[in-house]
C-alpha cells in the first residue's frame, strides 16, 4: 500500500571527480545495475507517495537511464552543497507527512534501516549514523545529554571534535513541514562556502526539535562510493552478500568469493556452481543443474538435471532437462534446446531450435536452423545461413545423421532419416531415408559472378 505521507529525496547531482571519468558517478554499476538504481529500488520498496531525484552533472544521461521509472526529476544546476540540492526538491514535496533523504552513491542502503528511522521521525529529526574507527573525511555527530546537538564537517571541526568516531551518513528523515522551515534558514558561512544539509541539525535544536541519531552496525550499507577503489570494494561486498543468499537457499558454491551476479538468479534445489561464473540479466536454474567453471550465462532458462560444462557462454536461450552443454560452447540468442540434447566443445548455435535427443558434439556452427529429434550432427558441420547479404533457414528433420565436415547451404531441408556423407556440400533438399553425398571432382571458377545484394523485406 502506498504511503501517502512519505516523500523520498535522492541526491544524485554530484560529478564524482575522484572517479576520473566522463560518466556520471551514479551510473557506475554495482552488481550489473547503476548504483542509483539500487537506491531507487530501496526507495520504491518503502511505497512512497513521491520519489524525487536531484540530478546535476550528466543529467540527461541519468534521466535517460531511468526513463522507465516513476520519478520526479529536480535539477541542481549549480553545485552549491547538499542543502542547496535538497532545496531544489522542495517544490515537488507534499506539505504533510515525512521526508526521507537518501544518497544516490550509497547503493547498499537497506529498506529495513530506512523504515527504522522513519518510524521515529514523526516529530523529530532522525539521522542514520555509524561508528568508524578512522573517521577522517566524515561529518562528526556531536551529542549533548545523549541527543544530537550538531553535525560538524571535517574541515570545520575542532581538534577535539575530530576525535569523535560516530559519523554522519547523510541519510535522514524528518517531518516535511519542518524540513521546509529549516532549509529556508541555511547559509553558506563555512570553509567550503556551501549550503550544508547538516546545518539543519543546529537549526532544529534551536527550534527545540529533538534530534536523534540511530547507529547501524552495517557500515557497508551506508558507505558512499567516491572512487574506483570504493566501487571495486563495494562490488565485492555486494557479491559476497548475494552469494550468502544463494547458499541460504541451498545452492552449492564451490567458492563463494568467485561468483558474480549482475542481475537476478532464480535457483531450485541442489544447484551447484563452480568458480568464476557470471550471471547477467534474468537467469533460472532448475533442480540439480550444475554449472562448470568460468561460464557466462545471460537471460537464460536452464531446466532440471542439465550440466553446463566449463567455459560455456549462454545468452537469451532456453535449455531443456537433462541436457549437456560444453565445454567451450556458445549458445546465442533465440536458441532453444529441448530435453536430453547434447551440445559439445566449440559448438556455436544461433537462433536454432534443437529437438529432444539430438547431438551436436564437436566444432560445429548451427544458425537459423530447426533440428528435429534424435539427430546427430558430425564434427565440423556448418549451416551456411548467410550469403553475404541475406539470411536463410535450414531444416533438419528427425533421425538425420550428418557426417563430419559437411556444409548445409540454406535454404535447404534435410529429409527425415537422411544420412549426409562426410565432406558433402548440400545445396538442395534431400529425400527421406536416403544417403546423400556431394563431392566435386574438379575446381571451377565462374568469371563475372556478382555477390548477392540486400533485398527489402515486407
Amino acid at each position: 500500500m502506498q504511503n501517502n505521507r512519505l516523500n523520498i529525496i535522492i541526491l544524485a547531482a554530484g560529478k564524482g571527480t575522484r572517479m576520473h571519468t566522463h560518466q556520471p558517478k551514479v551510473l557506475h554499476q554495482i552488481g550489473g545495475k547503476p548504483m542509483l538504481e539500487h537506491v531507487i529500488n530501496c526507495a520504491n520498496a518503502l511505497n512512497p507517495h513521491k520519489v524525487v531525484v536531484v540530478y546535476g552533472y550528466g543529467g540527461e544521461q541519468v534521466k535517460a537511464a531511468f526513463s522507465d521509472k516513476k520519478i520526479i526529476w529536480a535539477e541542481q544546476a549549480e553545485q552549491l552543497g547538499t542543502g542547496h540540492a535538497v532545496q531544489q526538491a522542495l517544490p515537488h514535496l507534499d506539505e504533510e507527512g515525512q521526508t526521507l533523504i537518501l544518497l544516490g552513491d550509497v547503493p547498499l542502503i537497506s529498506q529495513a534501516a530506512c523504515q527504522n528511522i522513519l518510524n521515529q521521525a514523526d516529530q523529530q529529526l532522525m539521522i542514520q549514523s555509524f561508528d568508524k574507527s578512522n573517521p577522517a573525511g566524515y561529518g562528526r555527530i556531536v551529542r549533548q545529554a545523549g541527543t544530537v546537538s550538531a553535525i560538524v564537517e571535517e574541515k570545520d571541526a575542532t581538534a577535539e571534535q575530530r576525535t569523535i568516531t560516530e559519523v554522519n551518513t547523510g541519510i535522514m528523515a524528518m517531518p516535511t513541514a519542518k524540513l521546509r522551515h529549516w532549509l529556508s534558514q541555511l547559509n553558506n558561512h563555512n570553509a567550503q562556502q556551501e549550503y550544508y544539509l547538516t546545518d539543519i541539525v543546529g537549526i532544529a535544536v534551536a527550534d527545540q526539535t529533538v534530534v536523534n541519531a540511530e547507529k547501524t552496525n552495517d557500515e557497508w550499507s551506508v558507505t558512499g562510493i567516491n572512487s574506483k577503489q570504493d566501487l571495486a570494494f563495494i562490488e565485492r561486498v555486494y557479491q559476497q552478500r548475494e552469494a550468502e543468499k544463494l547458499m541460504q537457499k541451498g545452492v552449492t558454491l564451490l567458492d563463494p568469493a568467485r561468483i558474480d551476479l549482475r542481475g537476478v538468479l532464480h535457483t531450485e534445489k541442489d544447484v551447484q556452481i563452480d568458480v568464476g561464473c557470471i550471471f547477467e540479466g534474468k537467469v533460472t536454474l532448475g533442480e540439480g543443474v550444475r554449472i562448470g567453471a568460468y561460464c557466462v550465462i545471460k537471460n537464460a532458462q536452464i531446466a532440471a538435471g542439465t550440466n553446463i560444462a566449463p567455459f560455456s557462454h549462454i545468452e537469451a536461450a532456453t535449455i531443456g532437462q537433462n541436457s549437456k552443454v560444453g565445454p567451450y560452447a556458445r549458445i546465442r540468442p533465440g536458441t532453444v534446446l529441448n530435453d536430453e540434447t547434447h551440445v559439445g566443445n566449440f559448438v556455436e548455435l544461433k537462433n536454432a531450435q534443437v529437438d529432444t535427443g539430438s547431438k551436436i558434439n564437436h566444432l560445429s556452427y548451427i544458425g537459423d536452423a530447426t533440428v528435429g529429434k534424435n539427430v546427430n550432427i558430425g564434427a565440423g558441420t556448418i549451416t551456411c545461413n548467410y550469403d553475404g547479404a541475406n539470411k536463410f533457414k535450414t531444416v533438419i528433420e528427425d533421425n538425420v545423421f550428418v557426417g563430419s565436415d559437411s556444409q548445409l547451404v540454406a535454404p535447404v531441408k534435410i529429409g527425415k532419416g537422411s544420412t549426409i556423407a562426410a565432406g558433402s556440400t548440400i545445396t538442395k533438399d534431400t529425400p527421406e531415408d536416403a544417403l546423400t553425398l556431394c563431392r566435386a571432382r574438379e575446381q571451377k571458377s565462374i568469371s563475372g559472378w556478382k555477390r548477392p545484394v540486400n533485398t527489402k523485406k515486407d
